[in-house]
């Protein structure tokens, strides 16, 4: 019995992304089954004749047009995956918003359970190249060492979109911090230079005796104490802009 992971669509968050379920081959003398807990688009490529070059007697190289169908599913799927990174990365240039962190985190998810699943193919393929049964005929052995080469193409690209996706991750949600960061700093530098003239109003509105309250009996008073505000917040404000504080 052969038994290989391959790769099937499921429904997350209500969007489709990519997972694994295992799929068991036995061989007997007369007939080959398969076992497997749904449909896969690897088997329902030869029932729909999109696989020329096949026949079911032929045991050995039947097994290996299998696997090396999985193995192209796979690098189909990784293709699949890396399109859609590149669209969200681009709405994250123009939201930035949780939403397309969420979506890169799911296909993080999907990129390990791929990946994971190719190395375990790996070790099930060196076990074959040992098998004398795929030995017996030169083409059988030229198709299982195509087979592995899919397979190790299909591990360097997960590897290599994982890295992707994970640094894109990284890096916008530092981005998304640091956009926050500015936000807060702005807002924190507006608070106090609008905090000025709030003290001096408070000040000037104490109930104290007029005569020991500068310009509280000038005619002008008001005006005076409104220009004092305004000049203070003036260069407060400047100072801010020096620092680049806006």
């Amino acid at each position: 019995m052969i038994l290989v992971d391959i790769p099937v669509i499921e429904e997350r968050n209500d969007k489709d992304w990519y997972g694994t379920i295992p799929m068991g081959i036995i061989l007997q003398e007369d007939v080959i089954f398969t076992v497997c807990l749904q449909d896969t688009p690897v088997l329902q490529s030869f029932k729909n004749g999109r696989v020329k070059g096949f026949h079911t007697y032929m045991k050995s190289r039947f097994i290996l047009q299998v696997l090396y169908r999985n193995a192209s599913l796979y690098l189909q799927y990784l293709r699949s995956i890396d399109r859609k990174s590149e669209e969200i990365e681009r709405k994250l240039k123009e939201s930035q918003k949780n939403r397309e962190l969420i979506e890169l985190l799911e296909l993080e998810k999907s990129l390990v359970y791929l990946t994971t699943s190719l190395r375990s193919n790996e070790i099930v393929l060196e076990k074959l190249m040992k098998n004398d049964r795929f030995k017996q005929y030169p083409e059988d052995m030229e198709l299982l060492e195509d087979v592995i080469v899919e397979n190790k193409q299909a591990i360097e690209m997960g590897n290599i979109y994982s890295g992707v996706v994970s640094g894109t991750r990284d890096a916008f949600a530092s981005i998304i911090s640091n956009n926050l960061n500015v936000v807060m700093k702005f807002l924190a530098t507006v608070t106090i230079v609008l905090s000025i003239p709030t003290m001096i109003a408070s000040f000037y509105g104490m109930n104290v005796n007029l005569n020991g309250m500068p310009f509280a009996n000038h005619e002008n008073g008001f005006w005076i104490v409104i220009g004092i505000a305004i000049v203070a917040s003036l260069i407060v404000t400047i100072i801010f802009a020096k620092k680049k504080m806006f």
